[in-house]
């Protein structure tokens, strides 16, 4: 990790371009939040832009540009990586307490002068974040312009749309059809008094019209976006995305494909009330409805349906389960017997478990990078090894390894850690903390409908015990065949907002860790599905959940 950085006279020029473009066209500050149109995790190569800018290629993390300085913020998932990539860029790590932190917010509104223009793309900012950015400037007497792309006029070699063919996903593992899943969304939206409901992010509506793609790395998504009528549902995607047999069956189901650019006109000529999700849709989306249209503010009803796996789909993700913890037995009979034998870099852990993976029946892809850090490279939780720097598994220590799969089946993430040669009482010590804390969290019995922000203590309480604590999240949520981080739970130190709550059917992670910088790391990762716990007496307390370990 302390290899010489080479990028330094390219980011150099690159932030000049965009300073130049600011300049023309009058911004004091940019502001890149480090999404896409459809608000996606992980993004396609054409809104990569702060990468592009800034070389920080953690998932996590945003950029704002001025014409003096440069900042970027990340939590502390990322501090140690941050500060490697961005060594002779000139851009300054500002260290921000979480993902979910709006640091940010405060930071533009005390760094631009009064009088000042911050721009951010209005197609890749979302509607929540627009709202708080803009009460904040606005109250600083700075301006706030969405209605212009930076990146397009500064990086002439900017990737175009993805390209990537849309397929069908089919019984037996669409366990509900795609007009039964279209029923529910209308019924929904029903309830909430709209007329039309819009959709962009991808994983809801590769959900919720049963297909699948690969635009995304890892996300078996696609690059869209959905608007459902009372009557009609029209899927915008790109040309050639979708073949002649796929857009008939489509069409057979009421769903018209039309051009991706046709997606803002669209917007402009609908009437009547629009159900939208102000965290799940764009601000610049928002600005395009119709002005014949009043929007009705609700959770996407689909966000909700995705988390809640049927029974059906429950037994396919166990028998997941089965095929990916044999494909982890079969890693590590080799990986035991290989020590003191072969050569083993970070590296050839990932090409070792990929392999074995692929050798099962339903495997498509990862799930993410294979996160594979041994020793001090394992204290860095979204560590990516590369190759001329993968430290060599050898003499003594503990390699961390985080991996996932998915399967048509469903989507699989494990984390465990071996040891290597010797193990201090240190290293027992934490493991045993982080042991502790994942039993005690995969142990829990608690009230259905309990806010799943309010179990993350349960995990952390022997570790804390200890005075130590860990920067991350203790669980997210997980799809069937879908993105590995869903929601609407979120076992973690966030806001326990209503949509939170636990309800039987959803799978998350449970995943607490130890980090000791420069020294070790230490992460033990299982997926758990939400089942009625059935064996409590309910004498009038309302109904219980327990969490089923899925992991094998």
């Amino acid at each position: 990790m302390d290899t010489p950085v080479t990028h330094s006279p390219v980011i150099a020029a690159r932030l000049a371009a965009v300073r130049q473009v600011m300049n023309t066209r009058g911004i004091r500050a940019l502001f890149d939040p480090s999404r896409d149109p459809h608000l996606s995790d992980y993004l396609p190569e054409r809104w990569k832009g702060r990468e592009w800018l800034s070389n920080f290629t953690g998932s996590m993390g945003s950029l704002a540009v001025l014409a003096d300085r440069a900042v970027l913020f990340a939590d502390s998932r990322y501090w140690v990586q941050a500060e490697h990539e961005l060594q002779g860029t000139g851009i300054t790590l500002f260290k921000i307490r979480s993902g979910a932190s709006m640091e940010h917010v405060d930071w533009l509104a005390e760094n631009v002068a009064t009088g000042g223009t911050v721009a951010v793309d209005g197609a890749v900012l979302s509607l929540s974040a627009q709202r708080l950015l803009a009460s904040a400037l606005t109250a600083k007497g700075v301006t706030l312009r969405t209605d212009t792309d930076v990146f397009d006029a500064a990086w002439p070699e900017r990737p175009s749309l993805p390209q990537a063919a849309v397929t069908d996903y089919t019984a037996p593992h669409a366990v509900l059809s795609r007009a039964q899943k279209l029923a529910a969304t209308r019924d929904a939206m029903r309830k909430a008094g709209a007329q039309w409901h819009v959709i962009s992010t991808l994983d809801d509506i590769a959900y919720l019209l049963n297909l699948r793609g690969s635009d995304v790395s890892f996300n078996p998504v696609f690059v869209a976006h959905a608007i459902i009528g009372v009557g009609s549902a029209q899927l915008f995607v790109a040309d050639g995305k979708v073949g002649a047999a796929l857009a008939a069956t489509l069409r057979a189901d009421g769903v018209e494909v039309l051009p991706y650019p046709s997606f803002a006109a669209a917007l402009g000529q609908l009437s009547g009330n629009v159900l939208i999700d102000p965290r799940r849709v764009t601000f610049g989306t928002v600005q395009s409805l119709g002005k014949e249209t009043r929007t009705v503010e609700a959770v996407n009803p689909t966000t909700f349906a995705k988390s809640r796996k049927l029974p059906a789909e429950a037994q396919f993700v166990r028998e997941t389960m089965e095929h990916d913890g044999a494909a982890m037995c079969a890693f590590y009979a080799w990986f035991e017997s290989a020590q003191g034998r072969e050569h083993i870099t970070e590296i050839t852990i990932d090409e070792k478990l990929t392999a074995e993976r692929m050798k099962r029946p339903g495997f498509v892809t990862r799930s993410f990078a294979t996160i594979a850090g041994f020793n001090a490279n394992g204290a860095l939780p979204h560590y990516r090894a590369e190759p001329a720097t993968a430290a060599v598994i050898s003499g003594d220590g503990l390699l961390l390894i985080d991996s996932g799969g998915q399967y048509l089946g469903g989507t699989t993430d494990i984390t465990r850690v071996w040891p290597v040669g010797k193990i201090t009482d240190a290293q027992r010590r934490d493991y045993t903390l982080v042991l502790k804390g994942t039993i005690g969290l995969s142990m829990a019995r608690f009230p259905k409908g309990t806010k799943s922000p309010y179990l993350d203590a349960l995990a952390r309480a022997p570790i804390w015990s200890a005075g130590i604590d860990y920067g991350h999240g203790t669980g997210h949520g997980v799809g069937f065949f879908m993105n590995v981080h869903e929601g609407p739970q979120s076992i973690s130190q966030s806001m326990p907002d209503p949509h939170t709550a636990m309800e039987e059917g959803m799978i998350t992670s449970i995943e607490p860790g130890i980090y000791r910088v420069g020294q070790w790391g230490i992460r033990i990762e299982n997926l758990v599905l939400n089942v009625p716990a059935t064996e409590v007496a309910n004498a009038g307390f309302g109904d219980f959940l327990q969490f089923e370990t899925l992991t094998l």
